[in-house]
C-alpha cells in the first residue's frame, strides 16, 4: 500500500510485519479490530507521516478488502485506487464524503506508451519512461560491510520501490517493511537526507511513552491532534504548551520531552535500511544516515568520492550496496 501527496508517496508499506501495541496506538487502531496484512500495509503507509497524507491518495496492490476500507473510512482522505475492490468494501467507501469520494479500479492489463511526454510553454519534453524493474539483483554488490540479512533485503527494496515514484532529489528510510521517513524534492542530497532522518526520528519519538499517554482533548479531530503532536515534538513545544494554549489542545498540561529524554529514547532506533535514488557524493550522507539507525544502504554508485563514502559506512558498520541503477523521477 502507498499513501502519495501531490507527486510523491508519503509514506509506502508491506503487512507482513503485525502492528505493535504502541504502532497501534499511535496510528489510532484498537487493539480488538482485526486487521488483514493489507489493512496492516495501509495503516504504516499511512502512519509514516501523517501530517504529510492528510488528503491523500490512496494506492493498493491488492482487492481492497473490509478491514482496510474500514480503516480509510476515518482517514482524511481525496480518493482511492485498486485492482479491485470487495462488495462491502465498496459501499464503506461509497459513505466518505457524502458519497463524493474517488474510487478507481485499475486495469491491472493496461500498458503506457514508452515515451512520456510532457510540453512546458510549448517547449516538448520526452523520455523514456521508467520501466525498471528492482528486485534482489540490484544489491548484489556489496561495497561495504559483509551480509544483508532477510529483513534489510526486503526493506532495502521497499525503499528502491518507493524512490522510483518519489519526485527527485529523494531519499528513503524504512523499517519492518513501512516507510519512516522520505526525503524528496530536494536541491541536494544531503537536504534529502536530513529531511528523510528528521521524519524517521520523529516516526520513532511518537512511540515514546510520554506521547502516547499525552492527555489529548477528545473533542480536537484527527488532523488537530496529530498537528499538536507534531508541535509538542518540535523544537517550540511552547506553541502548544505555553500560558494557557495548552487547554485548547489537552485536559492537563503535559511536561515537555526534553532533550535528554530524545536523546536517550532515538538511540533505540536501529536496523534502518535507507535508499537514495542517485550517488551520494559526499561522506555526510552517511554520517547523518547513522544518527537515525541506518545499518544498511542502498544507493548507485558511481561518485568520484565513492572510496571516502564506503570508508564512512565502514566507520559506522553500515553494509552499502551500490545498484548501479539511478531512479530519478521528474
Amino acid at each position: 500500500a502507498a499513501s502519495f501527496k501531490h507527486v510523491s508517496p508519503a509514506g509506502a508499506a508491506i503487512g507482513a510485519v503485525p502492528l505493535s501495541d504502541a504502532l497501534r496506538k499511535m496510528y489510532w487502531i484498537d487493539e480488538k479490530i482485526e486487521l488483514s496484512p493489507l489493512a496492516v500495509a495501509y495503516a504504516r503507509a499511512r502512519g509514516t507521516d501523517r501530517m504529510s497524507s492528510f488528503g491523500d491518495w490512496i494506492a493498493l496492490s491488492d482487492t481492497c478488502d473490509v478491514p482496510t476500507a474500514l480503516l480509510i473510512e476515518h482517514e482524511v482522505s481525496d480518493g482511492i485506487i485498486a485492482p479491485g475492490f470487495e462488495a462491502e468494501a465498496l459501499e464503506v467507501l461509497k459513505r466518505k464524503r457524502k458519497g463524493g469520494y474517488n474510487i478507481v479500479r485499475i486495469d491491472a492489463d493496461y500498458i503506457p506508451e514508452e515515451i512520456e511526454r510532457k510540453q512546458v510553454f510549448g517547449v516538448t519534453f520526452e523520455q523514456g519512461r521508467n520501466e525498471v524493474r528492482v528486485d534482489e539483483s540490484m544489491l548484489q554488490n556489496l561495497a561495504a560491510g559483509t551480509n544483508l540479512p532477510k529483513t534489510a533485503v526486503r526493506d532495502l527494496l521497499i525503499s528502491l520501490i518507493t524512490l522510483k515514484y518519489t519526485q527527485s532529489n529523494s531519499v528513503c528510510y524504512v523499517k519492518d517493511g513501512q516507510t519512516i521517513g522520505v526525503g524528496a524534492g530536494q536541491q541536494s542530497r544531503i537536504h534529502c537526507t536530513r529531511l528523510a532522518g528528521d521524519k524517521a526520528d520523529v516516526w520513532h519519538l511518537r512511540q515514546h511513552p510520554k506521547v502516547l499517554t499525552l492527555p489529548l482533548r477528545a473533542d480536537l479531530g484527527r488532523p488537530n491532534t496529530d498537528n499538536a503532536i507534531d508541535v509538542y515534538l518540535s523544537r517550540t513545544p511552547e506553541d502548544v504548551l505555553g500560558g494557557d494554549v495548552w487547554q485548547d489542545f489537552f485536559t492537563a498540561c503535559p511536561d515537555p520531552l526534553t532533550d535528554e529524554e530524545r536523546k536517550v529514547y532515538l538511540a533505540g532506533l536501529d536496523g534502518v535500511s535507507l535508499g537514495s535514488d542517485a550517488f551520494f557524493p559526499f561522506a555526510d550522507n552517511v554520517e547523518r544516515a547513522a544518527r537515525s539507525g541506518v545499518r544498511f544502504i542502498a544507493q548507485p554508485g558511481g561518485a568520484i568520492r565513492d572510496e571516502q563514502v564506503i570508508a564512512s559506512a565502514n566507520r559506522f558498520g553500515i553494509a552499502m550496496c551500490f545498484t548501479g541503477v539511478r531512479l530519478f523521477h521528474h
